[in-house]
């Protein structure tokens, strides 16, 4: 009897990092860090283990914090296609799975294809692909890359995308990658992924902090930091200075208005920033607003990046058909979990734009990385100008956190996604019953 999903728990997980203004931007001064968390449960009916589950799939969705609720409930609206759906493991399972979730035409009603439907819909995908990779004993980026072209073809949607990327296109890019992926995939187990880190710049950090986390990020490798801009024209031109001074011109410093600003402002801002060379302005403005990243671009001299809150694979099209982009940052969590990244890879691959994944947040370093490595060794077969984000924090609360060494990401060699989340921090972080939210309860609360 094959074997089946038999159980789906969801939790509602917030972390208070508003406390210590750790994620805090021009745009989200305050966030709680959170997941609406997934598990997906097997057991064998019948079975030595009574039915029992024998193997664990593990899925998020990263939110900021209130909402995250909301998050919770749209996951759980997925469980009537996953409970008794025998266990998938392979491209054509995943694929049928993907298309389940993102075509269900009442579900789809509520994006169509974004918005909490969609990156619920992610976050079971992911899940699934947590289990598949478990069960194949390999990390998620190994057993992509062990795919073949046809296979990895098989798992992307290409409605809409046609006029841009065909599947014989995706195909063709993927054959032509397919003889160095066992070079490839050595050298990334030796030398890593290049990383950048974002922990010195966010903006409600004094400038001390800044200068002190700058120097040391360059001390422990990185070649490339990130600070945050759009509160204040002069404080941002004060602090990149100070950052420059840190780390000397040899090192790159992106900047990223979190979408502060409208498309005049970030054209203003970004030429009176550019004598301190930013290597690029990261969501200068509205994710949705694909002409005026093209009017940015061509209007300031700083690259620009978006990605982390672009909505699905067809916005990414059309920011890529209008040369709107000089990075692509995919978001592991955002849109439609692996099945859509695969087809963003493919996108940026055909135009020719790096992928710089968008991280930090709760386990978003922890997946993103397996698509990079996977894009390396499969897709683009290159780190050239490529960087993956890193935020040093809540790496602690999972079982196979991020390992960084010399400013590079290094390869997961665990089997899964890198997805589960230690039992003690689900227990300690749910909202709004674990301890740590109940310490922090009013006396009004309370009563």
């Amino acid at each position: 009897m094959s074997q089946t999903v038999t159980d789906f728990e969801v939790h509602d997980i917030r972390f208070p990092t508003s406390e210590q203004l750790d994620g805090s931007d021009a745009m989200n001064p305050d966030p709680d860090y959170s997941a609406a968390y997934v598990v997906l449960r097997t057991g064998t009916p019948g079975g030595p283990d009574g039915g029992a589950a024998a193997d664990e799939g593990h899925g998020f969705c990263f939110t900021i914090g209130r909402g995250n609720e909301v998050m919770a409930a749209a996951i759980e609206a997925m469980r009537p296609y996953v409970i008794g759906r025998p266990v998938p493991r392979t491209a054509a399972a995943l694929g049928a799975l993907y298309r389940d979730l993102t075509h269900d035409s009442q579900l789809r009603w509520l994006g169509p294809e974004k918005g909490v439907m969609h990156m619920a819909a992610g976050a079971v995908i992911n899940a699934a692909w947590d289990l598949a990779a478990k069960l194949a004993g390999r990390p998620v980026w190994q057993f992509l890359a062990e795919m073949t072209p046809e296979e990895i073809v098989s798992l992307v949607d290409f409605r809409y995308l046609t006029d841009a990327l065909t599947p014989d296109e995706a195909l063709e890019i993927l054959r032509a990658a397919e003889p160095g992926r066992a070079g490839r995939a050595e050298s990334l187990r030796a030398e890593g992924y290049p990383a950048y880190t974002t922990s010195p710049g966010w903006l409600g950090y004094s400038d001390d902090k800044l200068v002190r986390l700058a120097k040391e990020a360059v001390a422990d490798g990185f070649t490339q930091i990130k600070l945050k801009v759009g509160g204040d024209l002069g404080d941002d031109v004060r602090r990149l200075a100070l950052a420059r001074e840190a780390v000397g011109p040899a090192v790159r410093i992106a900047v990223d208005a979190n979408q502060r600003w409208d498309v005049a402002d970030a054209v203003e801002w970004m030429n009176a920033l550019a004598p301190y060379d930013p290597h690029w302005i990261e969501e200068p403005t509205s994710p949705d607003d694909i002409l005026g990243h093209a009017a940015i671009r061509s209007g300031q001299p700083v690259k620009v990046a978006t990605g982390e809150h672009v909505a699905n694979r067809v916005v990414f099209k059309q920011l890529l058909q209008a040369g709107a982009v000089d990075f692509v940052q995919i978001d592991a969590a955002r849109v439609a979990g692996v099945n859509e990244n695969l087809a963003i890879l493919l996108l940026a691959a055909k135009f020719g734009v790096p992928v710089c994944p968008h991280a930090g947040g709760v386990g978003l370093c922890e997946l993103v990385q397996h698509l990079s490595m996977f894009d390396y060794v499969a897709v683009s077969g290159s780190w050239d100008n490529r960087v993956i984000e890193y935020v040093d924090h809540l790496h602690e609360h999972f079982a196979d956190p991020t390992v960084i060494e010399g400013g590079r990401y290094v390869a997961p060699s665990a089997p899964g996604f890198s997805a589960r989340m230690l039992p003690g921090s689900i227990a300690a972080h749910r909202y709004p019953e674990g301890p740590v939210w109940q310490a922090r309860r009013t006396p009004e609360e309370a009563n």
